[in-house]
């Protein structure tokens, strides 16, 4: 049973690993048009607003998976410690 659970854990975090790879790019990809928008509005200060506003989204949508995935990975392990100690 363990090493099933192992193995399940395992190939779950290295999913999770690739999603955020994923989410990554995708956050740099969601940048360009903000910051290249910011450009050609000459930056005025409400494109400045707008482009911070917008990239301190992003950086939450890319930030907060990274911070979950950490704690999940925590949990994760002590659950795998505790079964090992039975």
């Amino acid at each position: 049973m363990s090493v099933t659970l192992t193995t399940f854990l395992g190939v779950l975090i290295k999913l999770g690993a690739a999603a955020l790879i994923f989410n990554e790019v995708r956050g740099a990809v969601l940048s360009v048009p903000v910051l290249y928008g910011m450009y050609h509005s000459g930056a005025s200060l409400m494109a400045i607003w707008f482009g911070f506003c917008s990239l301190a989204g992003i950086a939450l949508s890319v930030i907060v998976p990274i911070i979950a995935a950490k704690r999940l990975e925590r949990l994760a392990q002590s659950k795998l410690v505790a079964l090992k100690t039975r």
